[in-house]
């Protein structure tokens, strides 16, 4: 489903917004359809900066990414605004005074420590980005409904697997996470539901009730 909401989303952006420059935080490995390559598609010349702090995820991304001019991955902590804007590689590829798309996807749910602080880390990302810049944000979701129990045992499960991270939010709790920017329609929902590409033919499991997000624009 992130990956899903990924490309759909990001696709969205590039088609129907025209930005021409990406800010991919907490990227991970690249796999198939990355944000550069569904970007790309459509507006050749995007500027994709992808961020991470995994040795394995810089070293092996950077080897991946050698022959495309346009992206570049750079090593800061997705969790400091700062250290990700201040980024002499980010001020470098990306032009602060024309909009840009922020991208978090599955990276705020593990953020470990008071449940208000991945609310106050988006705020100040939100402070530097331009006039005209979206956001999206996908995070694991306690639905409030039959599937809650699901969560939160897969919330325990994360917290006591190697990963150790994995905090469900409710639809509030994820809507709080845009700030006071606008949500694009139709607002903070499962991603199994944001704009998909043609009818649903099956069920979705529930897994796929317990995960959510959207797309925001900063006026």
């Amino acid at each position: 489903e992130n990956r899903d909401f990924l490309i759909r989303s990001v696709r969205f952006l590039a088609q129907q917004t025209g930005i021409k420059q990406y800010l991919d935080c907490g990227s991970g490995l690249p796999t198939a359809e990355n944000t550069h390559q569904v970007v790309q598609r459509v507006i050749p010349d995007a500027e994709v900066v992808y961020v991470d702090n995994d040795p394995v995820v810089l070293a092996h991304g950077r080897a991946l990414l050698e022959e495309n001019e346009q992206t570049t991955l750079v090593g800061a902590d997705i969790f400091d605004p700062e250290d990700v804007l201040d980024n002499e590689v980010v001020q470098e590829r990306l032009d602060f005074t024309q909009p840009i798309a922020l991208l978090h996807i599955g990276t705020l749910h593990h953020y470990e420590g008071p449940l208000e602080v991945p609310a106050e880390i988006m705020r100040r990302y939100y402070d530097r980005l331009p006039s005209g810049s979206f956001v999206a944000i996908s995070h694991f979701m306690d639905p409030e409904n039959e599937h809650t129990p699901m969560a939160r045992r897969a919330e325990d499960k994360f917290r006591h697997s190697p990963m150790g991270s994995g905090t469900f939010r409710t639809r509030d709790e994820i809507h709080a996470l845009f700030g006071d920017i606008e949500l694009v329609e139709p607002g903070v929902i499962r991603l199994a539901d944001w704009w998909q590409d043609g009818p649903r033919l099956t069920p979705l499991n529930e897994a796929q009730h317990c995960i959510g997000g959207g797309v925001a624009r900063k006026p």
